[in-house]
């Protein structure tokens, strides 16, 4: 049920907590099922596509095109963030995080459905490539939409924590794709998983976007953009007015996000590639690893989120970024021992210091900008942070193996992505309202 507004377009205090759950829940939901379909690509990306839909390269070449394809989502993801953006600011949130949602499930489960190179030729990967690319204009609309749905509903001494509730659909998503192709894995016969197995987890995303279209359906709009509506003070071109007088923010905002991508796609990519075909783990293995660093993720993040609304944005993701720096090393060489638990303890370890990054990052992006211009600022800025993070990490970190042979050229590169995010991070004005110096945005 929709909470009523007061005249002003607020709820009131004890509405807010009463409907803040709900709206966690959602968020939650909906942002699980589209990194669901996302990533459930990345690990068919690692697993299987280098044979169903690149059959004729040597598996490390393969691999590299299969991983080219996920990245190719990366720049549809900027336009779908311009796009979204853009009616988000002028139309609302809510309806664009349906639209973003239908988009998103269709395109993935007909990728489920797709014949394979043996059947069509080149058509096989042509078509895999448009329906990621697909895949990538509706998660460019869908994060900033959610985030904004829980942080401009959330009190202000809380957006930390309900920002950082959104982030549990990165790895809740992947949580959910790896056990889904563990559980695969387990009961199908030797060669049923590259036969016909590997479409299951895309044809059953079906069932849980029904649920985040359901969910989403019945939360309400934002407090600050009903204030927008009824002042009729929309911005004409979000876009236009975002990149004329705010485009430092913009540029900055995704470099600082940078490493978030790096980390986390060095986890559940690239890792799981350069655990079974360099080291020798079984992909039950490597799967299981990832699906225990994620569960862990899911806990932790809310805890980093909640820090930020105590001592600041800024503080808890420079620890995060200065963590995953710090970690780069060992956990390469913890994965180098071949051990299962020492593996385990590396992605442990690494999944941590992504958490302190990731989860206040959502609210620190979206307090950077005014309300008539957030959507479009909050999700082009993410974009470019997955484009310059996200979507390079699989393939130079596979080309670099290739070239080296040695994990420790990966590190450098989780290294170098974490310094240049750090630099970025201090450029960018605190947006706790902390006594002087406050720099949240008076219409939020």
């Amino acid at each position: 049920m929709n909470q009523a507004p007061t005249v002003d377009g607020t709820l009131e205090p004890d509405e807010i907590e009463h409907s803040m759950k709900r709206i966690a829940v959602a968020s939650v939901i909906g942002t699980t099922v589209e990194w669901y379909d996302l990533f459930v690509f990345a690990t068919a990306s690692a697993l299987v596509f280098n044979k169903v839909f690149f059959p004729g390269f040597v598996p490390l070449i393969g691999t590299l095109l299969a991983f080219g394809t996920f990245a190719s989502a990366y720049l549809a993801r900027i336009v779908g963030a311009a796009l979204f953006g853009h009616f988000g600011d002028r139309l609302g949130r809510k309806s664009m995080l349906l639209v973003s949602l239908l988009i998103m499930g269709v395109a993935t489960f007909c990728i489920g459905l797709l014949p394979d190179y043996a059947s069509i030729g080149i058509w096989a990967p042509l078509l895999l490539l448009t329906l990621r690319i697909v895949q990538g204009l509706a998660l460019g609309g869908e994060w900033g939409g959610a985030v904004l749905m829980a942080v401009e509903h959330a009190p202000a001494n809380k957006r930390g924590l309900y920002g950082s509730w959104v982030q549990i659909g990165v790895p809740a998503g992947t949580l959910i794709a790896n056990l889904v192709f563990l559980l695969s894995n387990a009961v199908l016969p030797d060669g049923a998983l590259l036969a016909w197995g590997w479409r299951i987890p895309f044809l059953v995303s079906v069932m849980l976007v029904g649920v985040g279209l359901y969910v989403r359906l019945n939360t309400s709009e934002t407090p600050s953009f009903r204030k927008i509506r009824s002042a009729r003070a929309q911005v004409k071109v979000p876009l236009a007015e975002l990149l004329g007088k705010r485009w430092k923010q913009v540029v900055l905002g995704g470099i600082a996000t940078m490493s978030t991508g790096t980390s986390f796609n060095l986890i559940v990519a690239f890792g799981l590639t350069y655990g079974t075909q360099t080291l020798g783990f079984s992909r039950n293995a490597m799967l299981s690893i990832a699906l225990m660093a994620c569960a862990l993720c899911i806990v932790m993040l809310p805890v980093f989120g909640r820090l930020s609304d105590r001592v600041g944005r800024k503080p808890v993701i420079v620890g995060g970024i200065i963590g995953e720096a710090l970690l780069a090393f060992p956990l390469f060489w913890l994965l180098d021992t071949r051990e299962y638990a020492f593996a385990l303890l590396g992605y442990l370890l690494m999944m941590t210091a992504f958490a302190a990054n990731y989860g206040p990052i959502a609210t620190f992006l979206a307090e950077l900008f005014d309300a008539q211009v957030r959507y479009s600022g909050l999700s082009v800025s993410y974009m470019l942070s997955g484009l310059l993070g996200s979507a390079a990490t699989p393939i130079v970190t596979t080309a670099l193996l290739s070239a080296t042979g040695k994990g420790a050229s990966v590190a450098w590169f989780m290294v170098g992505s974490a310094a240049i995010s750090a630099a970025a991070l201090l450029l960018l004005a605190q947006t706790l309202r902390r006594g002087r110096g406050a720099a949240i945005p008076p219409s939020f």
